[in-house]
């Protein structure tokens, strides 16, 4: 009998909240099992290139707390399941702060949602965040459509 050992341990998985990102977090949450890998959930608030002001700083305090309720509930099947689950907020441009996020949390699987691509426009394709995340990322990546 042959026994593998886990081949991802840490797991990273971006998230936007969308109906979306039930698959990944399904497949995520299969791969974790298997792997008795730690998870992380990111969420990145995209920020405004403007300059900050008291509302501003009101709004974006609104995002974070939708967001690390949305993370929590998110979370639950994880928890759960006795997965080591951490619940990232992030606040910048999406596809920088993922990038800094693999790179910090050492993760070495992401999985994230992604979309069927478009065979008669393949440059909208290239230039969706899922795609960008893939190839820049220094680790595998798995795109589910």
């Amino acid at each position: 009998m042959v026994f593998m050992l886990p081949r991802f341990s840490k797991i990273l998985v971006p998230v936007d909240f969308t109906e979306k990102n039930l698959a990944a977090l399904d497949i995520a949450f299969e791969l974790a099992v298997a792997n008795r890998a730690r998870v992380t959930l990111l969420h990145v608030v995209e920020t405004l290139d403007v300059e900050s002001d008291a509302e501003l700083e009101q709004f974006y305090d609104r995002l974070q707390k939708r967001a690390d309720a949305e993370l929590e509930r998110m979370s639950q099947r994880f928890t759960a399941a006795a997965i080591a689950i951490d619940r990232k907020v992030r606040f910048g441009k999406r596809l920088p702060e993922i990038l800094k996020c693999c790179n910090e949390s050492g993760a070495d699987l992401v999985i994230m949602s992604s979309h069927k691509p478009d065979l008669q426009k393949p440059q909208q394709t290239w230039a969706t965040l899922s795609y960008q995340v893939s190839v820049l990322c220094p680790g595998p990546v798995l795109l589910v459509k």
